[in-house]
């Protein structure tokens, strides 16, 4: 192969469901997001190496994933999710509620208004692409999966089509949705299955 291939999954649904959820909550996938899990990634077994967030809602699953197909799996802390400050563990609802303001200049502005005592983005979006471009180096020429967050998922996608941290939010990831990026060519999939998960 000579080209660096990664698939990127974002985790299930966690238990609790929908809720603004940095790296200080670390909820597990609930049932229906296992499922969605298993639903997404079926039989494909092509790939060589397996990094995840070292959170429960992504990292067990990867576990689960590397044993069943006996692929090498590395815990990369640079990949928890963004911190979301004081909104962490709340539902969009509930911050629309306190601060319908708040809310929608965030959106407009995700880079300066952000929540109180939130991570800077544009630190996040460094610690995500320092390690990615390390792990495609040291994973070079290989099938990579990474099972991280949306936040994560977002930093990647935006650095491969060169889109400034603002525009960051204009990407959609939902739970268990897979992209690709194929280093070679920096040609990007945006697709909910990336490859067949059903074997021949």
């Amino acid at each position: 192969m000579n080209q660096t291939i990664i698939d990127l999954i974002r985790h299930g649904e966690p238990q609790g469901g929908s809720l603004f959820r940095g790296h200080t909550i670390d909820d597990p996938l609930s049932d229906n997001g296992w499922e969605q899990m298993w639903q997404s990634v079926g039989n494909y077994d092509q790939w060589q190496q397996i990094v995840s967030s070292p959170l429960l809602r992504c990292c067990i699953f990867a576990e689960q994933l590397a044993f069943k197909n006996s692929i090498p799996l590395m815990i990369e802390q640079n990949f928890k999710e963004i911190g979301f400050g004081s909104w962490e563990g709340l539902s969009r609802e509930k911050v629309k509620q306190r601060d319908l303001r708040e809310y929608n200049e965030f959106y407009n502005d995700p880079v300066n208004k952000r929540p109180a005592g939130s991570e800077d983005l544009n630190l996040f979006i460094l610690r995500v692409i320092s390690s990615y471009k390390k792990i495609i180096e040291q994973f070079k020429n290989q099938h990579i999966l990474i099972v991280a967050h949306a936040g994560v998922i977002r930093a990647l996608l935006a650095h491969v089509v060169y889109a400034p941290p603002k525009g960051l939010y204009n990407f959609k990831i939902t739970n268990a949705g897979i992209s690709r990026i194929t280093v070679e060519s920096n040609e990007i999939v945006f697709v909910n299955k990336a490859f067949n998960s059903e074997k021949p």
